[in-house]
């Protein structure tokens, strides 16, 4: 049953209000990360994320800096890098990269044209809204962020707001393209599948700088989803059972639904809209948009099955980078809406396997698409994949299309900013669990909390919490804890089994300094796909350890696949060919898993952690080798039922699936003679 979060359809007295979320935001800033956490936003921060401003073309000559490169008509690279670069330096506090941010900033507002667009565009054939919410995105978190540059940043928005506003009025101009006048700015219609995310910005505006522009914003909301629907691209009537597809591509017609990162954004557009119309149909359909994702379209990493379009729940098919942070920032923006613990899972899910398994261990190359099943990560003999190149699942600077380069590092800055959520205004609710920390006021009263662990290595939260007032902390209990032995113990009290409620565990945490922990028992679960079989423990998947051997060579360009000249990459950045030298053709017994290695309690955990050497936890199976057909320049899909022979027993090493660069984690099921 699903939360009714508000009453039935819009009446006139509540017209003009927007529902609100469950659970508040806090600033950005306010959460910072420790331990292995820490460490892997520094390596972006020291790596692509944090010096594509320095080197990348798309970014360093974007003309939204008065440069000439673009990698579409989009003109979107800018944009995403400023969405992901205002949360990195501000969860690590690291004034290079806000000066980065600082210097966008400056020129962008410095340059908002006189009728009030924001960007380099000075034409309507060149004039598309979508990349502008992404750098609305951007704006809202740097205006939370930095209270000195808040009026500007609301000044340009109130601007730009009153052009698209008369822009949408006018047949939709920057939203739908006009052919008979020339109009080029989104030839795929990108911006009409995610006509959801400006109003996101928008409704932030709405709420806390309004101005008295209410009705301007209220409409440009409302002109945003009806050009949507005039441009046949309202979710609701993609969200419905017998229309959402079931399988991959080959059983569908590809459309902007069923593009995998528009999916993977447009899970939240239901929810967006009820927040705007109040109908509480929406509400449902979230519900139901989010499990037939899951059920027919989702890794076993956590994030959606597209290699441009839906692969269905084939491990030979990729996973893009871009929907792995785009499912962490839908999921996040659902729990925070409804308070639904399994989406909160889910994001978790992304972020321990999806995330990490397509970053190198430096954070220097990434994958554009990531399989469930891939044995080598090269360019491929032939081709596996719908709408991709077969270059696509190397690491590399540019290893397909560019917008993974350039968004990808949002991934755990806006996981930081968003573990910590109010509830009400006198209570602390820990969302995404890991190593952070939050500085923040209840009731006008400082309130520090800091929370050391190893999670989701090691099953153990430790909080330390300095407090000026009395208030209720709530710790967000995964689903897949083992409730009867979990425990949670008080400083100064015995240990206890703890009661859940909506997910939550409650501590009513005195003025003072108080001490707790939670323990999350983590046992060892499979899921069965097609007759094979998937392993998890806790929220990580785990994977055969496959040994490898990397090459690395000059990046290349995307467009060609030729040598960049040195002038164009960073001397850290590589492309990378990585070949097996050990044996992965094996099914496995599951009724043998056991942990081999765990993670010992109040360790300092390896950096990087997500490497074949750098996770502390292990499993063994039994295992045997089988044969196992390469088709389409890739491993087949899993043999069903192999039948093996006992006397090739072997013990098959599994490790997280964010370590394993190579990876078998969807396997065969060892049937015996």
């Amino acid at each position: 049953m699903v939360n009714q979060v508000a009453g039935s359809n819009a009446t006139d007295q509540d017209v003009k209000t927007l529902v609100p979320f469950k659970y508040g935001s806090l600033p950005l800033g306010s959460i910072t990360p420790s331990g292995w956490l820490r460490d892997q936003i520094q390596l972006s921060a020291d790596g692509l994320g944090g010096h594509l401003y320095d080197f990348y073309r798309y970014v360093a000559r974007s003309t939204w800096l008065g440069g000439d490169f673009e990698y579409s008509e989009l003109h979107e690279s800018a944009p995403y890098w400023f969405n992901y670069i205002v949360p990195l330096a501000w969860v690590l506090d690291d004034q290079r990269l806000k000066t980065q941010a600082r210097e966008f900033l400056d020129y962008t507002l410095e340059n908002q044209a006189e009728d009030g667009w924001l960007g380099p565009e000075k034409t309507r054939q060149t004039r598309g809204i979508w990349a502008r919410s992404l750098l609305c995105f951007g704006l809202v978190q740097y205006a939370e962020a930095d209270l000195t540059q808040t009026d500007r940043i609301v000044d340009a928005m109130h601007k730009f707001v009153a052009l698209v506003h008369s822009m949408l009025k006018d047949s939709f101009t920057g939203l739908l393209q006009n052919r008979d006048k020339g109009d080029k700015f989104d030839p795929y219609g990108f911006g009409v599948s995610r006509t959801h995310e400006l109003p996101i910005s928008l409704m932030w505006l709405y709420e806390n700088h309004p101005r008295g522009n209410e009705e301007a914003i209220w409409e440009t909301i409302e002109l945003m989803f009806e050009g949507g629907r005039k441009g046949s691209r309202d979710w609701t009537t993609f969200f419905v059972n017998g229309v959402f597809p079931k399988l991959g591509t080959g059983t569908f017609k590809t459309s902007g639904f069923t593009h995998g990162v528009n999916l993977a954004e447009g899970l939240r557009y239901p929810t967006v809209l009820y927040r705007w119309n109040k109908n509480s149909s929406l509400i449902q359909q979230t519900y139901d948009a989010v499990n037939m994702t899951l059920e027919y379209q989702t890794s076993l990493s956590g994030s959606i099955i597209g290699d441009e379009h839906l692969g269905g729940l084939s491990p030979q098919r990729g996973s893009e980078l871009c929907m792995a942070v785009e499912s962490m920032f839908s999921y996040a923006y659902l729990y925070r809406f409804y308070g639904e613990n399994k989406f909160a899972d889910r994001v978790e899910l992304a972020a321990f396997n999806a995330l990490p398994a397509a970053m190198s261990p430096d954070w220097w190359a990434h994958q554009y698409v990531t399989q469930t099943n891939e044995p080598w990560s090269k360019n491929l003999t032939a081709n596996p994949f719908f709408n991709v190149v077969t270059y696509a699942n190397t690491y590399g600077l540019e290893p397909n299309f560019p917008c993974c380069t350039v968004n990808h590092p949002q991934g755990y800055p806006k996981y930081v900013a968003s573990s910590y959520v109010k509830k009400g205004d006198d209570d602390l609710v820990h969302m995404l669990l890991g190593p952070t920390s939050v500085k923040t006021d209840l009731k006008g009263k400082a309130v520090t909390i800091s929370c050391d662990t190893n999670y989701p290595f090691s099953d153990e939260l430790r909080y330390k919490i300095n407090s000026e007032t009395d208030f209720n902390f709530y710790v967000r209990i995964p689903e897949w804890t083992v409730k009867q032995k979990a425990k949670v113990h008080l400083a100064g009290d015995e240990a206890k089994n703890f009661t859940v409620g909506n997910g939550l565990h409650r501590f009513f945490v005195k003025k003072g300094q108080t001490s707790l922990s939670v323990q999350l028992p983590m046992e060892i679960t499979t899921v069965t796909r097609n007759q094979t079989i998937g392993v998890y423990r806790g929220p990580l998947l785990y994977a055969a350890d496959i040994e490898y051997l990397y090459t690395p060579h000059q990046p290349l360009n995307w467009t060609d696949r030729t040598p960049l000249d040195n002038s164009e990459v960073s001397p850290h950045s590589k492309d990378y060919v990585l070949e097996p030298t050990s044996e992965w053709r094996y099914a496995i017994d599951p009724s043998t898993l056991k942990v081999s290695e765990d993670c010992p309690k109040n360790t300092k955990l390896a950096n990087p952690v997500f490497t074949r050497g750098g996770s502390p936890i292990r499993l063994e199976v039994d295992a045997y080798p089988i044969d196992w057909p390469e088709t389409l320049g890739t491993a087949a899909l899993p043999p069903v039922d192999p039948i093996v022979d006992r006397s090739t027993k072997a013990t098959l090493k599994l490790i997280p699936f964010g370590a394993a660069k190579l990876h078998i984690a969807q396997f065969p099921i060892a049937k015996f003679e």
